[in-house]
């Protein structure tokens, strides 16, 4: 699905931006028969319960015009949270220091799941303090990674 979300984030992220708010990801993801599109959005200060629904309405009105999924879908706009998701390499800069969950594709020393410190990135990959031992981890090999959220 990885090229529907580019497709919508191209396709929104000026509309999302109009508004005063940064599109900070896009997940797509089956669930039954319907497609859920989930939107994050932020901006400096938080995110309202108002800046999504300005949201959620400029971005409904586009894809009704541009009509770039082909399954019935729901739309679902929010906040990316303190445990957010991180989808590009500018996001990860933003958090390093922070500890964070990545999961991958491939296993690396058979493992699929590492958490720690971000330490640092460079180029495509990026190191992770476990254990107080440096691990390197190539971005394309990122299923999925979020911020642990410190309460």
């Amino acid at each position: 699905m990885a090229t529907l979300e580019q497709k919508l984030q191209d396709l929104l992220q000026g509309s999302v931006e109009d508004l005063g708010c940064e599109l900070w990801g896009i997940e797509c993801q089956r669930v039954g028969r319907y497609l859920t599109v989930r939107l994050f959005i932020d901006k400096e200060g938080g995110v309202t319960v108002d800046d999504c629904a300005d949201v959620s309405r400029q971005v409904s009105a586009v894809l009704d015009v541009e009509d770039p999924i082909a399954d019935k879908y729901n739309l679902e706009v929010s906040s990316p949270g303190l445990d957010r998701p991180l989808f590009t390499l500018a996001q990860y800069t933003r958090y390093v220091g922070q500890e964070i969950v990545v999961h991958l594709r491939i296993p690396v020393a058979d493992r699929r799941k590492w958490q720690g410190e971000l330490a640092k990135i460079e180029n495509d990959m990026i190191t992770l303090i476990v254990d107080k031992q440096e691990q390197v981890l190539a971005f394309g090999n990122i299923q999925k990674a979020n911020v642990v959220a410190k309460f």
